[in-house]
């Protein structure tokens, strides 16, 4: 018998109960399932960094962590966690963020808040580009990133991309390094933040790299809040270098409601819901890496904990 201790948030249990029990079966696996066992006896933690384990010393049989979030910058630095902790890559998870992505950027291709909110009764002409003279950027070119590179190249956007390390998607003009980065903002008149949080990465976005992006550029921000720096956005929005900005994603959430984010006419909030883990789809990545790991095969997301992801 295989225990996996369930430690997340009560409210996640009712949702995750049924669908790992039958993502088990499914995959031929005897699994324990329970949010109470004995931490001498626990081979797996199904985990989410809000839940009750901290301290991953006493779990002295553990031989994975497979996390419930794509994010893992709460965990990495926890020196008690020496088994693999793999991240969490959701089909369903990609998907709605694709979705989230590729509407926000039409949205700003097209001029659409003009129309929804210009309803004054005078007849204004003029059409959007076409998306092939549109240049989106991508900053972060993980399964998210490169999902969110290839919707938006099947609209026949000009897509750049850029990472750390070198990459290769199919159509997307890649970048990577310091260099890179700053030929990246400059061929991107919409740009997308879907960056993992790290040392690295916080503050990214600050005043120079701004600035790098072509005049009233528009931003979209889906990865973390920490990515940029909310004064220098503020500042780069009221001088008209940055035309909009909708952001998903703050330093302090649920974000406070006197933040001058809420207020400033030209930043569209919205409460962390670009992409959410669904329990049905999450519960076969997590079921796959338990069988992988008793068939002593290589897990899969497994992080990179010197790089943070």
């Amino acid at each position: 018998m295989i225990n996996a201790l369930f430690s997340a948030r009560d409210e996640r249990w009712d949702q995750y109960d049924d669908p790992l029990r039958k993502a088990f079966v499914e995959r031929g696996l005897a699994v324990h399932l329970s949010e109470e066992i004995a931490p001498g006896e626990v081979d797996y933690i199904i985990y989410a960094p809000n839940g009750p384990v901290t301290d991953f010393a006493p779990f002295t049989r553990l031989k994975a962590v497979l996390s419930l979030w794509a994010g893992v910058e709460k965990i990495t630095g926890n020196e008690s966690l020496t088994v693999p902790l793999c991240r969490m890559v959701d089909p369903g998870l990609s998907e709605g963020m694709v979705e989230w992505v590729t509407g926000h950027v039409l949205r700003h291709h097209l001029g659409m808040d003009a129309h929804i909110h210009g309803q004054d009764g005078v007849w204004r002409e003029g059409a959007a580009p076409l998306a092939r003279n549109r240049r989106v950027g991508i900053l972060g070119l993980g399964a998210l990133g490169t999902a969110c590179a290839a919707a938006l190249r099947g609209l026949n956007f000009q897509v750049h991309g850029w990472s750390r390390r070198p990459r290769h998607v199919a159509d997307v003009t890649c970048h990577h390094g310091d260099t890179g980065l700053a030929a990246c903002l400059a061929q991107s008149d919409i740009l997308v933040v879907l960056l993992p949080l790290t040392p690295e990465t916080e503050d990214l976005l600050n005043a120079k790299r701004l600035a790098a992006l072509p005049r009233a550029a528009f931003l979209i921000n889906a990865g973390r809040g920490p990515l940029i720096d909310d004064d220098a956005l503020l500042a780069a929005l009221d001088a008209g270098q940055i035309a909009h900005a909708t952001l998903d994603v703050f330093r302090t959430e649920p974000l406070p409601a006197d933040h001058p984010f809420w207020a400033h006419p030209s930043v569209t909030v919205t409460p962390h819901i670009a992409a959410e883990t669904r329990a049905e789809t999450a519960a076969q990545v997590i079921a796959e890496n338990i069988r992988r790991g008793e068939a002593g095969e290589d897990l899969l997301y497994v992080v990179d904990r010197s790089a943070g992801y």
